[in-house]
């Protein structure tokens, strides 16, 4: 017979025991896990890694400028072959412009970097016009990458007045193509275009700047060189205010041209060179200005406030 005591004790044994083994098990669970049997018994949540885009900014990067530097590499060990389409107006002018297509690309998307490049061509296309009209003779227009674009007069104008009507050229027919991307924006509208047509009106703009190499700088000397000190006085503030390499190279080059002709202006080629009629500084004034006028209007029409407060370019 059993004894009324024994199961008793063993229940209360048994309890004790399993309380202290589930007491085992918690701290069995607070410690690191060493055993195969600890990392069976666990079940900890799995752990999930951030989901990261394949590849990144320099693959971006790579991807782009491949093609570029493979022509590169290639038109530096066959150079003659890099020259002879220099020496071709057109070939020489689409090669720096699709350098700069490529170089805006990795800024801005595609489509946007084609049309501003072609709203630059628009603008220098101004400036070779005149120039054709002037007869003066020039290269085509060369693109730079984050500079722009320059045409090279292989002669100098007669007088400040056709230096004056070859400068306003650009900024005019950059206007009208700015608000042919304005036009098809309206009939379109595609956002894009209304962008596109910002950015031209303020690049033009930009260029009315009164200080030599600009376009601006070449029109006021016709109505007076006074107002190259007003150009080099804001380019020196605005490097300041929001210090570029663009700023500083416009200031630097407009500087030195500045000198050259302060030297030569009691000379009897530089007091030539500046005797212009008074309607005909007037006539330059007006254009100069209402250029100004209608551009900033423009801007104004096309600017579109982002609606978190920040403003932005559509």
């Amino acid at each position: 017979m059993f004894s009324p005591r024994t199961p008793r004790s063993n229940l209360s044994g048994r309890y004790n025991r399993g309380v202290e083994r589930h007491s085992y098990r918690g701290e069995d669970d607070a410690r690191d896990p060493i055993f195969r049997s600890d990392l069976e018994e666990r079940h900890e949540p799995p752990r999930y890694e951030p989901l990261r885009p394949e590849g990144g900014l320099w693959s971006v990067v790579k991807r782009l400028l491949a093609p570029l530097v493979a022509v590169g590499l290639l038109l530096v060990k066959f150079k003659w072959i890099l020259l002879a389409l220099l020496k071709v107006k057109f070939i020489g002018t689409a090669l720096t412009m699709l350098l700069s297509v490529g170089a805006y690309a990795l800024l801005f998307p595609v489509w946007f970097a084609v049309g501003f490049i072609v709203l630059i061509w628009i603008h220098e296309m101004g400036h070779v016009l005149q120039l054709k009209r002037e007869g003066i003779k020039a290269s085509a227009p060369m693109f730079i990458p984050f500079l722009g674009a320059f045409v090279a007069m292989r002669e100098m104008p007669k007088n400040a007045l056709v230096e004056a009507r070859v400068g306003l050229a650009g900024p005019v027919l950059g206007t009208l193509g700015a608000l042919g991307a304005l036009g098809i924006h309206a009939f379109t509208g595609n956002p894009l275009f209304l962008g596109l047509a910002y950015v031209g009106f303020l690049i033009n703009l930009f260029n009315l700047a009164p200080m030599l190499p600009l376009d601006g700088g070449r029109a006021v000397g016709a109505m007076s060189p006074v107002f190259w000190l007003l150009g080099l006085a804001l380019t020196v503030a605005l490097f300041f205010v929001m210090p570029n390499f663009i700023v500083l190279l416009i200031g630097v080059l407009g500087g030195a041209e500045l000198w050259r002709r302060w030297k030569m202006r009691n000379t009897p080629e530089g007091q030539a060179y500046n005797k212009i009629e008074l309607r005909h500084r007037i006539m330059v004034g007006l254009v100069y200005l209402g250029l100004i006028a209608v551009l900033a209007l423009l801007m104004a029409t096309t600017f579109v406030p982002d609606p978190a407060g920040q403003p932005v370019v559509a």
